[in-house]
C-alpha cells in the first residue's frame, strides 16, 4: 500500500511559495553527492534550504537532506514528520557511504527512496514473496547456436521504455508486459504498450494478487486462456487494485504459449536471453538494492537459491564489466532510478535467486 504524506497548511504554504519561485530542475548532472554540489539557479532553493534547516538543524547531513527534498519535491505533514524523514535519510546516507567505501563492483546513491525505511519501501514497491513451483522443471530447449559474448536487446530496438509501477506491488505485471512488448515488436516489427492494470484487476484466478504480488509465468497463463491482453491506452494503469473491466474489444496481444526456465539454471537463462528474446525473471530484493546507482550488484545477504522471490523484472541482456559477468535487467521503478531504470546483477551464482523464476511468452 502507498504511504501518503499530506501537507499541513503552514508547511504546504511554505513549499508552494518555494515551488512557484523556482523550477525543480536545479541539479547540474544526475548524481547526488556532497562532493559535487548542485548549482543554484535562483534564490528559491536558498529560501527552501533555510526553512528546512530551521527545522532539522544546520549540519552537513541537513544540507544534503534539503537538496534531496528539493530535487524530489518531497512533502511532509508536520515538523515532526520532517524530523522523522531527516533521521531516516541520515541513516540511509550512512548506508550509502559505508557501502561505497567497501570497493564493491557497484555503488549506491541517494534517490527518491532515501527518506523511506526498508519496511516502508517493501510495502510500497515489493509484492509478497511468491513460490516459483512452475519452474521446478522448465521446458526451454538449449540449441547448438553460438551465443554472443555480449547481448543487449535494446540495441535491436525491441525493448519498450521503462515504466513506473508507483506505490503498488505490481512489478509482476510490468515484467509480464515488458516481455510481451518485446516479443510483439520482434514478431510484428512495431511497438506496443500493454495494460498492466488488466493483470492487476483480472488475473487473480491464476494465483496472482494485484498490488500484493504475482508471477509473470502465471500472468502468461491468464492471458493465454483469457483471450488476450488489452493495450495500455484502452486499459490504463492506476497503481491500485480495481474491478476487472476487460471486454476483449481492445486486445493488443495474445499468448500462444509460454516457456519456463528450469529453476536456477543460468545456462538456460543465458541461452534464452542470448538467442531468443528478453525473459521475465524474479529475484529477492535486499535492503541496499533500493539505493542502487550503477555497477554490477552482488550481495552476501540474499540467498543463491531462494524458493520465494519478491520482485519481478525483465532480463534484456548480459555482459562483463571489470571482469565481473552480469545480467542486464530492466526495472519498473521509473527511468530516474538506478542506471536509467536498469541495473546489472552478477551472473553465474544465481545471485539473489535471479534464475529461480524465469519464463518468456510466445505471442500470437
Amino acid at each position: 500500500m502507498a504511504m501518503k504524506f499530506r501537507s499541513s497548511v503552514s508547511f504546504l504554504a511554505l513549499l508552494s511559495l518555494v515551488l512557484v519561485c523556482c523550477s525543480a530542475a536545479v541539479y547540474a548532472g544526475s548524481a547526488f553527492e556532497d562532493e559535487n554540489p548542485i548549482r543554484l539557479v535562483s534564490d528559491g532553493f536558498k529560501d527552501f534550504q533555510s526553512s528546512l534547516l530551521r527545522i532539522v538543524g544546520d549540519t552537513r547531513h541537513a544540507i544534503s537532506f534539503a537538496r534531496f527534498a528539493w530535487r524530489y519535491e518531497k512533502r511532509y505533514e508536520t515538523v515532526d514528520e520532517t524530523k522523522l524523514r531527516f533521521r531516516i535519510f541520515r541513516e540511509n546516507l550512512d548506508l550509502i557511504r559505508s557501502t561505497n567505501r567497501k570497493g564493491l563492483p557497484y555503488t549506491l546513491a541517494v534517490n527518491e527512496f532515501a527518506d523511506l525505511t526498508w519496511e516502508e519501501f517493501r510495502t510500497q514497491k515489493l509484492g509478497a514473496a511468491q513460490n516459483c513451483s512452475a519452474t521446478t522443471k522448465g521446458n526451454h530447449i538449449i540449441s547448438d547456436v553460438d551465443l554472443p559474448d555480449l547481448k543487449d536487446w535494446r540495441v535491436e530496438g525491441i525493448v519498450s521504455p521503462v515504466k513506473n509501477q508507483g506505490h503498488c506491488g505490481s512489478c509482476w505485471t510490468f515484467s509480464t508486459t515488458g516481455a510481451l512488448e518485446a516479443a510483439y515488436t520482434q514478431a510484428f516489427g512495431k511497438s506496443i504498450s500493454l495494460s498492466e492494470q488488466q493483470l492487476v484487476d483480472c488475473a487473480g484466478s491464476f494465483n496472482n494478487f494485484g498490488c500484493r504480488g504475482g508471477l509473470p509465468s502465471q500472468a502468461f497463463e491468464y492471458i493465454k486462456y483469457n483471450g488476450g491482453l488489452d493495450t495500455e491506452e484502452a486499459y490504463p494503469y492506476t497503481a491500485a487494485d480495481g474491478v476487472c473491466k476487460y471486454t476483449s474489444e481492445n486486445v493488443g496481444v495474445k499468448v500462444f504459449d509460454s516457456v519456463n526456465i528450469t529453476m536456477g539454471a543460468e545456462d538456460e537463462l543465458q541461452h534464452a536471453v542470448g538467442a531468443v528474446r528478453p525473459v521475465s525473471i524474479a529475484f529477492e530484493v535486499v535492503k541496499e538494492f533500493r539505493l542502487y546507482s550503477k555497477g554490477v550488484f552482488t550481495s552476501t545477504t540474499c540467498g543463491s537459491t531462494p524458493m520465494d522471490v519478491n520482485h519481478a523484472v525483465l532480463a534484456v541482456g548480459y555482459g562483463v564489466e571489470n571482469d565481473v559477468p552480469y545480467w542486464l535487467v530492466k526495472n519498473s521503478w521509473g527511468a530516474s532510478w538506478g542506471d536509467s531504470g536498469y541495473f546489472k546483477m552478477e551472473m553465474g551464482k544465481n545471485m539473489c535467486g535471479i534464475a529461480t523464476c524465469a519464463s518468456y511468452p510466445v505471442v500470437a
